[in-house]
Order: C-alpha cells, then sequence, then structure tokens
C-alpha cells in the first residue's frame, strides 16, 4: 500500500525526528502533540537544524522550504482520519499506549496503518487494544532519528505480510536499515544496549572501577563512540531502569535484573545529562 500522509503522535526529541525524516522523504507529515505551542517548538527546532544543513551545503534551500512546507502542526489526534500510518511515539507506559491506539482505531479509516516506536513494550499487547492487530507494528528508530540509520520493525503476533512489507519499503525510502524483529521485550537493540549498560553499573557498584575508566576501557577497547555509562547519562538512568523492569518482567530471568545502584540513583534524582548528574555531574 502506498503511504503518503503520515501523523506523527508526540512532539519531543523521538517524536520531533521522525516527523522531520517523513517531511523530508516529501511524505504529508501532521506533527501532532496535546499543546500547540510545544508543537511549534519543535518545528522551529527542526528549522534550526534545516538551516544549518544549508550553510553546510547538505540540502539546498528550496529543500528546506519543502520539507517546512510538509510538516503541519497538530493538536487534535482527528488529523488522523485520513492518514495512511500514524506514529505513536510518547511516554513508555502501557496504559497509555492504550487509550491512544484505541482512540486511533475509531478515527482512523480501516487501511491505516497503527506504528508504535516503543522501545520495549509488547506490540501484541498494544495491537489488542485496536479491532486492527493485523495493522499495528512495531518501529523503533534510534535517536538522533535524522543521523541514525536503523529501524527495528516489530512484528506483533497478528501483524500481516503486507503490513510488514509496508512499514519495511516506507523505511527504505526515509533512507533507513530496517531490521525485522520478533515481538520479544526489549527486541534486539535493548536487549543487547541494556544488558551491557547495567553490568557497566554493577561494575561501579562493585568497586571494580570508576565511571571514567570503564567507559575508557570500552571506547579504547571495544571502539564505542561512547562509554556505556555516559549514554546512560544521555538516555536517562529512569529509561535505562523502565526497560530494565520490563524485561526481568516480561523474561522471569534474575540476569535482567537491575543493578541496585541504579534504582538508587533513580530515586535520589540522578537521572542523568536531563537532571545535571548521574555517573557524571553536568551542573
Amino acid at each position: 500500500m502506498a503511504i503518503n500522509k503520515v501523523l506523527v503522535i508526540g512532539a519531543g526529541q523521538m517524536g520531533g525526528g521522525i516527523a522531520q525524516v517523513m517531511a523530508t522523504a516529501g511524505l504529508t507529515t501532521y506533527l501532532n502533540d496535546v499543546d500547540i505551542s510545544i508543537v511549534n517548538k519543535r518545528i522551529e527546532f527542526i528549522a534550526g537544524l534545516l538551516t544549518k544543513d544549508v550553510a553546510k551545503n547538505k540540502i539546498t534551500e528550496e529543500k528546506k522550504s519543502e520539507i517546512l512546507t510538509n510538516l503541519i502542526p497538530s493538536d487534535t489526534l482527528n488529523n488522523a482520519a485520513d492518514c495512511d500510518l500514524v506514529v505513536e511515539a510518547i511516554v513508555e507506559n502501557m496504559k497509555v499506549k492504550e487509550s491512544v491506539f484505541g482512540e486511533l482505531d475509531k478515527i482512523t479509516k480501516p487501511s491505516c496503518i497503527l506504528a508504535t516506536n516503543t522501545s520495549s513494550l509488547p506490540i501484541t499487547e498494544i495491537a489488542a487494544a485496536t479491532k486492527r492487530p493485523d495493522k499495528v507494528i512495531g518501529m523503533h528508530f534510534m535517536n538522533p532519528v535524522p543521523v541514525m540509520k536503523l529501524v527495528e520493525v516489530i512484528r506483533g503476533i497478528a501483524t500481516t505480510d503486507e503490513t510488514y512489507a509496508a512499514i519495511k519499503e516506507l523505511s527504505l525510502k526515509l533512507g533507513k536499515s530496517p531490521v525485522e524483529v520478533r515481538d520479544f521485550p526489549g527486541f534486539v537493540s535493548n536487549r543487547v544496549l541494556q544488558m551491557m549498560i547495567n553490568e557497566a553499573i554493577y561494575c561501579v557498584y562493585e568497586g571494580i572501577a570508576t565511571p571514567e575508566d570503564i567507559d575508557t576501557v570500552m571506547k579504547l577497547g571495544m571502539n564505542h563512540p561512547m562509554g556505556p555509562l555516559q549514554l546512560a547519562d544521555f538516555i536517562g538512568l529512569d529509561t535505562i531502569l523502565s526497560i530494565m523492569n520490563i524485561m526481568h518482567e516480561g523474561y522471569g530471568d534474575s540476569k535482567y535484573r537491575p543493578c541496585p545502584l541504579l534504582r538508587q540513583y533513580v530515586k535520589a534524582g540522578w537521572v542523568g545529562k536531563k537532571a545535571g548528574k548521574g555517573f557524571y555531574d553536568y551542573k
């Protein structure tokens, strides 16, 4: 099926990035949030990024204008009525997502695909909130979306081949590299990444090395561009804890147990860069 018009729900960093790549690919793209001022600020931010790309000769002024024309501010889900695809990129909370998908199921046309950018929650469970589980799919982008090439395409238990093929084709159109993943907690990216981060936190907890030295080992010894603890601070330790809890509950295996130090940092409010303090001090 052809996908020409999209609504992206959530004008945060991920939703804004998703909307940007959709608009860049020539799709009419609604960027939606509950507060239109949040949407407008995100579009202004995107415009600033595009201005820098023009200055670096990465795009033309005409292309910048075309992208911004394709971006339409929205503060109502009713704009999804004539869309071919909706991509949800809101808070990692199952009840909130189920509520949104249930509402979208009533608003959108029967052929519309409903996608979620969830990083760890079950696609099958989200799909159960609709009467079209065959058209619900995971479309997990990486941050920052305009730069990172990977998209994990996660099929729920009822997702059809047709739905998967449409999202794979769209991902390629966006200049991304889609990878098909089964619907298991954490998928592939977070199942591997969060385990590495959690183990690095255990190394701090057990006094094996300092955060700086642990990150240095991974950067110089494993050629990682960023150490796991610095990356954890950038992602947000509260987000790390949430994903680890989802995997621990989903698999029922003690190897996914979040490190006690991670829980302690989150309780202290030391959740990383956004709080000014995590494993590093950002104040």
